[in-house]
């Protein structure tokens, strides 16, 4: 539409003369998108992007739609028809569209509000513990059972193409493994990350995950790269390497990392938002090859394993060119020829990637959208902290951390108040809930690498004010949008899982971690009331909310802690600490004895600090075990737990 209307003259003309237009960047304003995208799919019956609307001045909204040619072609009506007719039925009958735009507004309106919570509350349910449980399991098995009715077994993933990466669902099955080993749960992430990794949806020369793939196979992406997918995919590799060892996972989240620092990180620290899918006006050809292009690059030998393993052809299986991919297990013919294992096979051709990559990067490279969000930079804080504390890897750690200065010092105002995107050195946009929700997520997270009690004491900070800012009194759950924010027609409410978490899913969990963090019972309160505000549409559609189910999963396991007191820059504290995230942990909780978290944690003051040793105290259910002094103490005490 940009091409064909927004940039034609005549389109421009009919624009001005009938219209203000407004062109919105719905990664700035989600609120906006949000707020519009209800009356779109209330109108009719679905959405999408480009989303176009037509609204009074007061801003409600009479016609909707989304994709429009400059003129009537394929069953689309076309975009000079479209604002002839409407300008003149303006013109001829304004009071018609007004009283059309007052109706609509009020029938979506009303059907906005939280479903009744009049059923049994979970405070009710808290009352029996028995209850509880069996309840919160209900809707979990529930959940696993929707998802395993869609997987599918061949290729991974959920339901039929376009497949979407989704790996907060893919997390919930982790953790919902645990407890259910004898279901299939671990055996669909298992399959469904490992067919993601050898579809074309990977970038297997640069590295990164593509949008979503169009095909069922995972071989054919939407090429765009966005910095949520990645963040979330390196977190779901690193938790499934906690549960599996194995090697690819751990590679896999590295690799992202690679990407992300790369092409990714702003010279201040800040992560950059999305890559586009088109280069020279077409998709995905900065990303393709022919087998000419590949040998122009490497020798022959090599060219031709490299083509062989990574399906390059003259046929080609994408327009004609190649989209590098080990779908077809060619690797394990090459493997055989050769007497290598498949991780041989391709180390081997490590220095033929690296050739190709360099390569590619002569090629006019699609548009980066180098504006800095707070939101989608909370995610990738929590992936780099994450990382450096399963990998035990310096360098992720230093990025969450200077990453973390950056939000808090370009977007955070003086007042404390986080505001949503950053480029070029302009700050704009108060921040919305999402921004709150995945900053604390991400803070948690470094908390739990570094140990830092200024990162703890900001992440109950900044949820002081997500309280203050975003909760609905009245109807529960948080706002998108600030209480300060820009009045709209009404103030949209997200709980949705869809391609990321929604606020109010993320939010569920960082209040339960905080109430283990600092046994304060008000942030428990909160988490049950957040998890009560919700109960319906758990119940309904728990498959739709797999994030705001591991917010469920955390309430429903005894509390686990591991304190470690002692300097945080004692030799034997990253080993420790490496040692307890070497495996699946996800209900614990980590805390850093090192002489001021009192002031944050009181009850932390009960476990002795001595400076010239690490003391580790585990704990669960209230409970601590005998502590510890000595690293394969520490093993032994983390092997029979």
């Amino acid at each position: 539409m940009e091409r064909e209307s927004f940039e034609d003259n005549e389109v421009a003309a009919l624009l001005n003369r009938y219209f203000v237009s407004i062109k919105v960047d719905r990664e700035e304003r989600p609120d906006v998108d949000h707020l519009y995208m209800a009356f779109c799919q209330a109108l009719t019956g679905s959405g999408g992007w480009p989303l176009t609307i037509m609204m009074t001045p007061e801003k409600k909204p009479f016609f909707t739609g989304t994709y429009f040619p400059k003129t009537e072609r394929y069953g689309y009506k076309g975009m000079m028809e479209l604002l002839e007719q409407v300008g003149t039925l303006w013109a001829k009958d304004e009071e018609k569209l007004r009283d059309s735009a007052d109706q609509i507004v009020a029938a979506v309106h009303s059907g906005r509000s939280l479903p009744d919570k009049t059923a049994a509350p979970i405070s009710d349910l808290k009352d029996s513990s028995e209850s509880f449980k069996t309840w919160g399991n209900g809707v979990l098995s529930k959940a696993y059972s929707i998802l395993a009715q869609s997987f599918d077994p061949r290729y991974g993933g959920f339901g039929q193409a376009p497949k979407f990466p989704t790996p907060h669902t893919l997390t919930f099955l982790l953790r919902y493994a645990e407890d259910h080993p004898k279901d299939k749960a671990l055996e669909i992430v298992r399959k469904t990350l490992d067919g993601m990794a050898l579809g074309g949806i990977y970038d297997h020369v640069g590295f990164g995950f593509a949008r979503y793939s169009t095909d069922e196979k995972w071989l054919v992406p939407h090429f765009e790269k966005m910095l949520y997918d990645n963040s979330l995919l390196a977190l779901a590799y690193l938790e499934s390497y906690q549960v599996s060892h194995f090697p690819k996972d751990a590679q896999l989240a590295q690799e992202i990392f690679t990407y992300v620092l790369r092409d990714m990180t702003s010279p201040e620290g800040g992560f950059y938002s999305a890559e586009d899918a088109d280069a020279e006006g077409e998709e995905g050809k900065f990303h393709v090859w022919t087998p000419q292009e590949v040998e122009a690059v490497l020798d022959k030998e090599t060219a031709a394993k490299y083509c062989a393993v990574f399906d390059i052809t003259p046929k080609g299986n994408f327009e004609g060119k190649n989209i590098p991919n080990l779908l077809l297990g060619n690797i394990k013919k090459v493997a055989q020829d050769n007497s290598l294992s498949e991780e041989e096979v391709l180390q081997s051709l490590e220095n033929a990637r690296q050739a190709l990559f360099a390569e590619r990067e002569k090629r006019i490279h699609p548009h980066k959208d180098d504006k800095i969000l707070t939101a989608w930079n909370g995610l990738m804080i929590a992936a780099f902290a994450k990382g450096a504390q399963v990998l035990g890897n310096n360098t992720y750690l230093e990025a969450a951390e200077k990453a973390t200065t950056f939000i808090l010092t370009q977007l955070r105002r003086g007042d404390g108040r986080l505001m949503a995107r950053y480029r070029e050195g302009d700050t704009a946009y108060l921040g919305y809930l999402d921004d709150y929700a995945f900053l604390i997520w991400g803070l948690l997270e470094l908390y739990s690498a570094n140990g830092k009690p200024q990162v703890l004491q900001t992440a109950l900070q900044l949820q002081v004010e997500q309280d203050r800012l975003f909760h609905d009194e009245e109807g529960g759950g948080y706002y998108l949008t600030g209480s300060d924010a820009e009045e709209l027609l009404f103030r949209p409410k997200e709980s949705y899982d869809g391609a990321v978490p929604s606020g109010n899913s993320i939010t569920a969990l960082n209040l339960l971690r905080l109430a283990r963090f600092t046994g304060d019972e008000r942030w428990e309160r909160k988490a049950e009331q957040q998890l009560l505000d919700f109960r319906s549409v758990l119940e309904e559609h728990p498959s739709g909310y797999t994030a705001f189910l591991q917010a469920l999963q955390f309430a429903l396991h005894p509390s686990q802690e591991l304190i470690l007191a002692g300097s945080l820059n004692s030799k034997d504290l990253p080993e420790m600490r490496q040692l307890f995230f070497s495996t699946f942990r996800p209900f614990a909780s980590v805390l850093y004895q090192e002489g001021s978290l009192s002031d944050t944690v009181p009850w932390i003051k009960d476990y002795p600090l001595d400076p010239s040793q690490v003391t580790a105290y585990l704990c669960e259910n209230f409970t601590c075990q005998t502590p510890v002094h000595q690293v394969e103490e520490f093993r032994t005490l983390l092997e029979n737990s």
